[in-house]
């Protein structure tokens, strides 16, 4: 008799959606989203402009209140919590335009990052005692391996505003990186990248990945959407039209009719 094929175990689910709504005034934004991302992967929203994207992560990392609908965080609620509530419990954000702190050095950029994990008291700080000292060196060698990481190190000492932007890009992403994600959240981050750029963040968002990071990604382009993610979900007009591979999404009716259009399914096709 052969033995019964043991049960496959199921994903580990740390951020629910259910039934979430965003609405300004009579304009719905977001109408009963519900979905889920599973430990580990790399899941993309796509859609048209205005299809509720970006409003979903403002809702999710609490920069706007949902009008209906819960948001859960490894069971816990994160409805009401403000966003640097919910980025202390480990979901960290990008934005679509760079959020670097222009007028001082990448170095501090990420120190500015690494302040959550402060356990320095305001007493401590006054008074100047060695345990301040020591946090100080081991917060700028963190923040030095983070900037080795990204592949800025060599821009250390320059002004965030002064680099190349795809570099504040990559800057911008080091930042979230020394807030200590669980969940990244990446609004549109190859936005205004050449090919080039491109390519290498693809390689660094596999090197994120490989850190046991999961990711929620927003972005246009799809060629990098398709090649980095195990599954997308297509929004158009606050509603969620499809969820599947990547493979799917590129042959789903509606997504091309909705949005890559059929210029893009015969070329992929």
């Amino acid at each position: 008799m052969t033995p019964a094929a043991a049960p496959a175990t199921k994903p580990d689910i740390p951020l629910r959606v259910n039934g979430l709504a965003v609405r300004f005034g009579g304009l719905v934004a977001i109408e009963d989203m519900t979905l889920e991302v599973r430990d580990g992967e790399v899941l993309s929203l796509i859609g048209p402009n205005g299809a509720g994207k970006t409003t979903a992560f403002n809702a999710i990392t609490g920069y706007l209140p949902p009008a209906a609908g819960e948001i859960l965080y490894r069971g816990r609620r994160l409805n009401g919590l403000k966003p640097n509530q919910i980025a202390e419990l480990g979901l960290v954000r990008t934005f679509q335009k760079t959020s670097v702190f222009g007028g001082r050095t990448v170095l501090d950029n990420i120190l500015i990052g690494l302040h959550l994990w402060s356990k320095q008291r305001a007493l401590a700080i006054i008074f100047g005692l060695p345990s301040v000292a020591r946090e100080e060196r081991a917060l700028e060698a963190e923040a030095r391996r983070i900037l080795e990481f990204v592949g800025l190190a060599a821009r250390a000492d320059e002004l965030g505003g002064a680099l190349p932007y795809g570099e504040q890009r990559l800057l911008e992403i080091a930042i979230a990186l020394a807030a200590k994600p669980n969940l990244l959240l990446l609004d549109e981050p190859v936005s205004g990248m050449n090919p080039a750029e491109t390519a290498n963040f693809m390689k660094k968002l596999a090197e994120i990945r490989s850190l046991g990071i999961t990711v929620l990604l927003v972005e246009h382009d799809m060629n990098m959407v398709m090649g980095v993610s195990d599954r997308i979900v297509c929004l158009n007009q606050g509603r969620i039209i499809a969820n599947g591979t990547p493979a799917q999404i590129q042959r789903d009716p509606e997504v091309i009719r909705a949005y890559l259009g059929e210029r893009y399914a015969r070329a992929r096709g």
